[in-house]
């Protein structure tokens, strides 16, 4: 591939911040200068991380040129999409002034709203890093992401850029944790490695249920996120299903098969041709029994993780910003007009130069 990971580290935020940060995502316990603040904190939160890293890591913060900043997204209205009505718009936190101010190092940060400036949605912007680290002369692959929500790019054998197709195939870990929290009565925030999904039964009434969401046949371009499958969604869910008498170990093996599932059919519906190759990579690629799953709803292709082709599945998002951030800084434009739905190619992202610009 063309990057070398150097280093990389996962700094969780401590639980009081990230129930402050989730308390944003809701209209109805959010509020202004809750966001105003918290804005600041987490520039202060991303800064130390990176000094951390650094420090451990014996990579001198002088030695680095430049730093790439995706942001806490606490919400994202992609336009029309889903019904919603009025502009397009996004916001992610995390003030880049105060990074660049911390570490002395120019900040490239807040990548979505030129996108959705010239017409996208302001997502997925990670399939122009995929189409530099992954495409293949002689294989088609599809990249896909197992966050929060899962994202798929696929790449046709020996493509150019205009060929690139990439949407949100639907739900990826999000509705998965918060039913591990839910069915363990807020004992585990996740199902490590889906080892308690994969000591329960999907059951098929439910899960066809789940299939028949709207998101699942809308066409791409296409993005989700927690204003549709969120902590609503997912609560819902889980009290119907409990309604219904099914048990909560069975919710939990049933919603990691919708994830697995809406992946597959987002591959049948919507691209053009079965990949050869699935690289999977985000939380979700660390989840045995969902790996398991898509094994065998993808089969023939061969499902493997980013880890083999040398880039740590845990690291592949922060590293697609990284050449996103080294794309903005030289000009060059950094979207897939193809897969955001944007009118045509841009710059992604806001520069904030440190004490030294490189």
């Amino acid at each position: 591939s063309g990057a070398r990971v150097l280093a990389f580290g996962t700094f969780p935020y401590p639980p009081a911040l990230r129930r402050r940060v989730f308390e944003l995502f809701d209209p109805r316990t959010s509020r202004v200068d809750a966001i105003c603040r918290m804005n600041f904190a987490l520039g202060e939160v991303f800064a130390r991380a990176l000094v951390t890293l650094a420090r451990r890591s014996r990579i001198p913060l002088a030695s680095i040129d430049l730093i790439g900043s995706h942001g806490q997204t606490i919400h994202h209205l992609p336009g029309g999409a889903g019904g919603r009505r009025g502009a397009a718009s996004t916001l992610q936190i995390a003030e880049p002034s105060v990074i660049a101010e911390r570490t002395g190092i120019t900040t490239v940060a807040d990548f979505r709203p030129r996108d959705i400036a010239a017409g996208g949605q302001g997502a997925p912007l990670v399939p122009w890093a995929d189409y530099v680290l992954f495409r293949h002369r002689r294989r088609s692959r599809a990249v896909q992401n197992i966050g929060g929500i899962a994202n798929v790019t696929y790449l046709p054998a020996a493509c150019r850029l205009a060929d690139v197709v990439a949407f949100d195939t639907g739900p990826g870990n999000m509705v998965i944790d918060r039913i591990a929290q839910r069915a363990t009565a807020g004992r585990r925030r996740f199902d490590a490695g889906g080892r308690l999904a994969r000591r329960g039964q999907v059951h098929r009434g439910l899960l066809a249920g789940l299939m028949r969401h709207p998101f699942l046949r809308r066409r791409p371009p296409k993005t989700t996120g927690r204003e549709t499958f969120g902590v609503a969604f997912a609560d819902a869910l889980y009290a119907r299903a409990r309604a219904e008498g099914i048990a909560p170990r069975d919710i939990l093996t049933t919603v990691t098969a919708f994830t697995a599932r809406s992946i597959a059919q987002g591959y049948r519906r919507f691209l053009p041709a079965p990949p050869d190759e699935v690289i999977l990579c985000g939380g979700g690629a660390r989840n045995s029994y969902l790996v398991d799953l898509l094994r065998r709803e993808l089969a023939p292709a061969a499902v493997r993780l980013t880890d083999e082709l040398g880039i740590n599945a845990d690291a592949k998002e922060a590293l697609s910003f990284a050449l996103l951030a080294a794309a903005a800084i030289r000009g060059q434009a950094n979207n897939v007009p193809s897969a955001t739905g944007a009118r045509h190619a841009v710059v992604c992202g806001k520069i904030v130069p440190g004490r030294r610009v490189p």
